[in-house]
């Protein structure tokens, strides 16, 4: 297994892709500690579990988050579950295949406060052809409790 660097650039990152099914490179991320690409760092947020078809990040909610009623952006909800749908999409690709979301719908459910504490992000393939995917997500906290859930619609294409 080769080592990753914590941070590779860009075109580091496109050349290791080539050879590995995106499922091979997010469990060689997993394995070598490199569960956040730079905009899940920003979002406090960490891939913690993959399969083929199936993800899980873990975002932790934070006043930075909040938005002017003293609760999470919905936009932290839509980041968190536009990320494990599309990956989930994504673990399902071969090898030099890449993809883009289309379009996706998020249903809050209820607030998000740092008091929430850890939330779960899972997303799950419906459905993957060879150029469009299709998946489902949730959002829980770690008692269970549902806080938001989406679909979501990827193109794929190659790299």
């Amino acid at each position: 297994m080769t080592d990753i660097q914590l941070e590779p650039p860009a075109q580091d990152l496109a050349a290791l892709q080539r050879p590995l099914t995106p499922l091979e490179l997010y469990k060689k991320f997993l394995a070598g500690g490199r569960a956040r690409a730079p905009m899940a760092e920003h979002m406090n947020m960490s891939m913690t579990e993959v399969e083929y078809g199936r993800i899980v990040f873990t975002g932790v909610p934070e006043a930075k988050y909040y938005n002017p009623m003293g609760t999470v952006h919905g936009g932290y909800f839509g980041t968190l579950l536009d990320t494990a749908m599309g990956c989930a999409v994504h673990t399902a690709c071969k090898p030099g295949q890449g993809y883009t979301t289309l379009e996706y719908k998020v249903t809050l459910i209820r607030a998000m406060t740092t008091a929430t504490g850890p939330v779960y992000c899972e997303g799950r393939i419906l459905n993957v052809g060879s150029r469009v995917g299709t998946a489902q997500g949730t959002i829980t906290d770690s008692k269970g409790k549902i806080y938001a859930h989406g679909t979501t619609t990827c193109l794929i294409f190659p790299l």
